[in-house]
């Protein structure tokens, strides 16, 4: 199974990106995907997951801006932002977690390339 990150960029603070990431490979099922971000000189932090059944959680920090959605026959994840900050600028993440590749078969904590999203103040 593989994860392909696609839509980062730089832009000015206040302005938009959208953040795709779809997952390949022989995949039944995916249960949760997220967004995970590394700024300069901090820890990785969750960003905004979502479940198969579309719940959502979101960092207290991008709540109300960002906004993750997902494609379960697709296997791809989004993640719009809007209002973006300076301080939302690192690299993006996504992941996967219990992905069933066969019956019984699972795997864990799959990770993409990252995306490096910059904002401009």
């Amino acid at each position: 199974v593989q994860l392909q990150a696609s839509g980062g960029g730089l832009v000015q603070a206040g302005g938009s990106l959208r953040l795709s990431c779809a997952a390949s490979g022989s995949i039944f099922s995916i249960d949760v995907m997220s967004w995970y971000r590394r700024a300069p000189g901090k820890q990785r932090e969750l960003v905004a997951a979502i479940n198969t059944g579309g719940s959502t959680r979101y960092a207290p920090s991008v709540k109300g801006r960002f906004t993750i959605s997902r494609d379960n026959a697709k296997n791809t994840v989004v993640l719009q932002m809007n209002s973006l900050k300076p301080e939302d600028t690192a690299v993006y993440y996504c992941n996967a977690d219990h992905v069933r590749v066969g019956v019984g078969r699972y795997e864990h904590d799959l990770w993409g390339q990252g995306t490096q999203v910059t904002v401009s103040s």
